[in-house]
């Protein structure tokens, strides 16, 4: 999954891009209203990390433009603790969240970590196709019960076809959701990370659909 960090601090900037990239996201960042508003138009973020007290152009006028625009993306807002305006703007101009400065950082991950279930139809933190487990909270993946250890690329790669596990997902889709814009893209090691992630799971939940993609689904019952 590929969040967008809009925060002017910079060392709180950096800490939110770490925890983040820690936690198994492919993060972008920027540090004023203006570049943040253009990357999220023209960017293909799952979710948006956005601070309404921003230089150039404020927060809340960037998700109103957003959403004038049709941006769906979910949108999780910054405010100052004492601000209760802030947090009313920032619903009525379309925000799914807000988390109040200071904050900890446990809790920022955890309303994402909701907003993208919430976005792609999940109740839960754990997710299951056949018999392979995903824990976003704890990261941990298992099948039959069996813990499976994952690269961090291989991990994107797993949440992001489980998130949206029943559809076919084509490879420029998953280049622009599990990288950062300043990896160096290419769409064949698509092909080998899938290849290792099949290999890893040893169980056929990921089918190639060809021409389109890839789908996560559950194996069919031998009949």
């Amino acid at each position: 999954m590929r969040l967008l960090v809009i925060e002017d601090d910079p060392e709180l900037n950096r800490q939110l891009v770490e925890a983040l990239g820690d936690a198994g996201y492919a993060v972008d960042r920027a540090y004023d209203g203006v570049e943040g508003q253009f990357l999220g138009e023209t960017e293909p973020y799952d979710a948006i990390v956005l601070d309404i007290g921003l230089p150039k152009l404020d927060g809340i006028s960037v998700l109103e433009s957003w959403r004038r625009a049709g941006k769906t993306t979910p949108v999780l807002i910054l405010t100052a603790r004492d601000r209760w305006s802030d947090k009313v703007q920032g619903f009525d101009a379309g925000a799914d969240d807000y988390v109040a400065k200071p904050f900890h950082m446990e809790e920022v991950l955890a309303r994402l970590r909701a907003l993208l279930r919430r976005a792609t139809g999940h109740a839960s933190s754990e997710m299951s196709c056949g018999p392979v487990r995903l824990d976003t909270r704890s990261g941990r993946v298992t099948v039959d019960g069996n813990p499976v250890k994952l690269t961090s690329h291989e991990y994107r790669l797993l949440s992001y076809l489980m998130h949206h596990a029943g559809r076919v997902v084509s490879r420029g889709e998953l280049v622009e959701h599990l990288y950062d814009q300043d990896f160096d893209r290419d769409s064949n090691t698509i092909e080998v990370f899938v290849g290792r992630l099949r290999k890893k799971l040893d169980c056929d939940v990921i089918q190639t659909v060809r021409g389109l993609g890839y789908l996560l689904a559950a194996p069919e019952e031998p009949r």
